[in-house]
């Protein structure tokens, strides 16, 4: 049994792998082994999305059908897994945009990864962030963004993380559209992921896990 759900889901076959799911908790299956393998299908459409043998849409179809898979998971999880989350992450679509598609999978994979995530949502107030990392006292912070005038947001968003004194205590990572080293430097982040994949790499790699 085990890579079977890995394997459909980064073929896409979503009937088949809510079946196989389903099927697998009526057997008694551990939900956690099947979310590890969740995590390893996404891994699989990372590789291929960073290959070019899937592109956008494939990406936004895995994430649906992830969507589907943690779903039926969560009610078979035990509780106390919140407890063993690696750390918090916010993350959100920064004032000014309101594309989601790219900020979802980086919610997603995240979360599978075994980080609490704050998701804000699109077109996020400056405050909100600044608000939100002091409430939650999460450690890493996104800011996603397609349009080049996210680039403003971003910076205007961490420039307020400073002035409220949270800086040195988060890291903050940028991703979505046409991001490079140039719009890191110009926003002050410490780094951007190209995909929903190196967001997961970076936060493992600041919060550890």
């Amino acid at each position: 049994m085990a890579g079977k759900l890995a394997k459909l889901l980064s073929d896409l076959k979503e009937p088949e792998a809510l079946a196989f799911v389903e099927k697998a908790l009526g057997q008694g299956v551990d939900p956690m082994d099947l979310l590890g393998q969740a995590k390893e299908g996404m891994n699989i459409v990372g590789q291929r999305f960073a290959s070019e043998e899937y592109f956008i849409p494939d990406l936004v179809f895995s994430g649906e059908i992830l969507k589907g898979i943690v779903n039926m998971l969560e009610p078979n999880l035990k509780k106390g897994e919140e407890e063993e989350r690696l750390g918090k992450v916010v993350i959100g679509t920064v004032a000014g945009d309101i594309h989601d598609i790219g900020k979802d999978l980086v919610v997603f994979m995240l979360d599978v990864n075994g980080f609490e995530v704050f998701d804000l949502g699109i077109d996020v107030p400056v405050q909100k962030f600044v608000d939100t990392i002091k409430e939650t006292g999460s450690r890493v912070v996104g800011l996603s963004g397609f349009l080049t005038l996210a680039f403003q947001s971003m910076k205007d968003t961490v420039e307020a993380i400073n002035e409220a004194g949270l800086r040195n205590d988060v890291k903050i990572m940028i991703g979505g559209g046409q991001i490079d080293e140039q719009v890191k430097s110009f926003t002050g982040a410490d780094a951007y992921g190209k995909d929903a994949m190196e967001a997961v790499t970076l936060t493992k790699g600041w919060i550890g896990g």
